[in-house]
């Protein structure tokens, strides 16, 4: 009787503790959620594209040749370059109250109405109150798609040398 017994409560706490660790797993769509693929090669030049990447807002900006040969250091600092193209990629919440901000194409800026903040097209802040530039989502370049979610070179190069954080 005593072997039954114990038989039996071996088996409920393997279930229980099964049951514990699947409920700490994360769920199917939350791990969907964890990778966006991007192909960059459908990309049109000062057109910006917005994907979704764990429910936040990414903004991705293909830059013309303009606006490459006009940007600073810092603003090349935080280019991402697919297939020889420079693109801003960006988490599109303004770092102020986390509003989005819209792209105006015709002065190739996003301005946060809410407060009016204004940030140029690599994303850096250029008028009050954002206090710092749009975060920078880990990536990965692989050929000419981006993947999100996922740490590459050149996003550990980008946090090394400080342009996100």
């Amino acid at each position: 009787m005593g072997k039954a017994f114990g038989a039996v409560a071996g088996v409920g706490a393997v279930g229980a503790l099964y049951a514990m660790k699947r409920s700490w797993d994360p769920l199917p769509s939350v791990k969907a959620a964890g990778f966006t693929n991007v192909d960059t090669s459908t990309c049109v030049e000062n057109k910006l594209v917005v994907e979704k990447w764990r429910g936040k807002p990414i903004f991705i900006l293909k830059k013309t040749a303009d606006m490459v040969s006009s940007q600073t250091e810092a603003d090349s600092a935080r280019d991402v370059i697919i297939d020889g193209a420079h693109f801003t990629v960006a988490i599109g919440l303004c770092t102020h109250l986390g509003c989005i901000p819209a792209y105006r194409e015709d002065r190739t800026d996003f301005l946060c109405a809410c407060h009016g903040g204004e940030f140029n097209a690599s994303g850096i802040d250029t008028k009050l109150p954002p206090p710092s530039p749009l975060v920078i989502p880990p990536f990965k370049v692989n050929g000419t798609t981006l993947v999100l979610g996922e740490a590459g070179e050149e996003y550990k190069k980008m946090k090394e040398s400080g342009v996100t954080a």
